[in-house]
């Protein structure tokens, strides 16, 4: 893929960092194909471009369909030799685009096998949700032992069998609107996110925070799943440098009920997207760190204080953002992984935003060559 913008310029350099080289990186894949024999045997494929999919830009779409149209054309035209592998990842909703129909049809004539999925970091016990649609295929071969055409799995093939198909309504709507995702789990219904006593309200009241019954719930049942690791697992000790990454009073003012806000004993956290920590709602998760504070205590009735008296219950939450090194241990980038030291705040949160969980990868890798 070409990288122009200043997001690739940056993906750039941070690659010579950690890998000290970066002789090919940074070509398109149609210049490389018409210049070069790839004979590699892996491709592994984030179309950045066809995020644009799901978003409402007819120009962003058209970039999109562009992309995609120039990689469903080099596979059989340009290349000598095809490649033995290939992984592909995209935002969901790719799985619904007619782009993805043309790509399963080129991958069908050129003789390649497929299986799609889409997964979530929560899969494999990391407290993120990150649903995305990924692909893996394989040329000339006997079909995957899990292979099943027309259908999507929604996760790995050596987890529950029963689990494959498994549509749990109610969680995948939630992860699908807000990023999140969980197992049923037996929970008592009268019992708060916070540990705190409800009594049975009628479906789609509205709790404190602007939150429904059906949505608290969903919450309680993700913090009570053992199979997920809790956020504390990833996170770095508090000192004086934390400062910087709480929010400050104007967004705890405009945006208090519309956060997520987790505690570092929760077990879910939602999508990281490339505005967080410069945009509020809807960019990811925010970290209370006074833990014995009640999130229902600071909300309740807050509507009804003046600004000033709001300001400083609110306050008591301590909410900051998620640091970049936090997000990318979600992420599974490992302990040496840095970012240099030019590269600001703003920009690891949107190179993390636009980036990919490595042990969701690593597994579909080993899946695909296994």
């Amino acid at each position: 893929m070409k990288l122009k913008d200043s997001l690739g310029r940056q993906i750039l350099e941070i690659r010579k960092g950690q890998f000290q080289e970066s002789e090919r990186a940074g070509k398109s894949l149609e210049r490389s194909a018409s210049k070069e024999n790839l004979t590699q045997m892996v491709w592994i494929l984030s179309v950045y471009r066809a995020r644009a999919i799901t978003q409402g830009n007819p120009m962003l779409r058209r970039q999109s369909a562009t992309f995609t149209d120039t990689f469903v054309m080099l596979i059989p035209a340009k290349l000598q030799k095809l490649p033995k592998y290939l992984l592909l990842e995209n935002v969901k909703g790719f799985e619904s685009s007619s782009a993805r129909n043309e790509l399963l049809r080129t991958l069908e004539t050129c003789g390649f096998k497929y299986q799609e999925f889409l997964l979530s970091p929560t899969c494999l016990g990391i407290p993120n949700s990150r649903l995305r649609y990924f692909l893996i295929a394989k040329l000339h071969q006997e079909p995957f032992s899990f292979q099943t055409p027309g259908q999507i799995l929604t996760r790995f093939p050596d987890q529950d069998p029963e689990d494959l198909f498994k549509d749990k309504v109610d969680d995948k709507l939630g992860e699908a609107i807000s990023f999140s995702s969980s197992e049923e789990k037996n929970l008592d219904p009268n019992i708060g996110p916070d540990c705190s006593s409800k009594k049975s309200l009628p479906k789609g009241s509205f709790l404190f925070k602007l939150e429904t019954v059906e949505e608290i719930e969903r919450k309680h049942r993700q913090d009570n799943d053992s199979s997920i690791q809790m956020l504390k697992d990833f996170l770095e000790e508090e000192n004086e440098e934390m400062s910087q990454y709480f929010l400050p009073p104007k967004s705890l003012l405009r945006y208090a009920f519309l956060l997520d806000i987790v505690k570092p004993t929760c077990r879910r956290s939602t999508c990281f997207t490339k505005g967080y920590g410069h945009y509020v709602e809807g960019t990811g998760s925010v970290l209370q760190t006074a833990v014995d504070v009640q999130l229902e205590s600071v909300f309740k009735h807050i509507e009804e204080l003046p600004e000033e008296e709001k300001l400083m219950k609110l306050s008591t939450l301590k909410l900051r953002y998620f640091t970049p090194r936090e997000i990318a241990n979600l992420h599974g980038f490992p302990l040496e992984f840095g970012f240099p030291d030019k590269v600001t705040i703003k920009q690891c949160y949107r190179l993390l935003g636009n980036s990919l969980n490595v042990h969701v990868v690593a597994k579909l890798i080993s899946v695909l060559l296994g």
